[in-house]
């Protein structure tokens, strides 16, 4: 990282901060991916859901915060693109379009954009803003998944709330404080 990059400007993301090149942002979008991938990885199943939790919403709204908009579309969309040619990983080692849980795949690719694009807002470098847009990147989700799943498995959408949104609230504000001590804490460092 030159002395010139290290100082970061408004309209920043942290990705920002690296040496400008294609190669990099090609990297950076690769590694979001499979970053996203291997979260997935880490995945618990819960009792009257097919959904399970896992780390891939996490590791999702941190790819967008970190690489900002375009990047992190592009890294949620190459692991979308991947997972639905067949690599295993999606929750648990899942692959392919179609699965009771794959609108929350969606709903993590308009998520990466849009807190990568607050990011660039400086949204992520105080605490209390960090953990606004990490629950905004959250509720995108769920405002793409639940109903994806209500029509994927024939629940209703009342049943889909109780079985795709409900048993996660408690995770997700978990997730969001680590985001905001994680993100928060990376600027004071570049700051340094």
């Amino acid at each position: 990282m030159s002395t010139a990059t290290a100082t970061a400007r408004p309209g920043e993301v942290l990705a920002d901060l690296l040496p400008d090149s294609r190669v990099l942002d090609a990297g950076l979008v690769l590694g979001g991916a499979v970053l996203t991938g291997l979260a997935a990885q880490i995945s618990l199943p819960i009792p009257g859901t097919p959904v399970p939790v896992t780390g891939q919403t996490f590791a999702a709204l941190l790819v967008g915060t970190a690489l900002g908009a375009g990047r992190g579309f592009l890294s949620l969309a190459l692991y979308a693109l991947v997972g639905m040619a067949g690599v295993p990983w999606f929750a648990g080692g899942a692959s392919g379009a179609g699965g009771a849980s794959f609108g929350y795949v969606l709903g993590m690719l308009l998520a990466s954009t849009v807190v990568g694009a607050l990011a660039r807002r400086g949204a992520d470098r105080s605490v209390l803003r960090t953990a606004g847009v990490m629950l905004l990147g959250e509720a995108i989700i769920y405002a793409v998944g639940v109903p994806y799943l209500a029509v994927v498995t024939g629940m209703s959408l009342t049943a889909a709330i109780a079985a795709g949104l409900t048993p996660f609230l408690i995770g997700d504000v978990l997730k969001a404080a680590l985001a905001m001590g994680l993100l928060p804490t990376a600027w004071k460092l570049v700051r340094k």
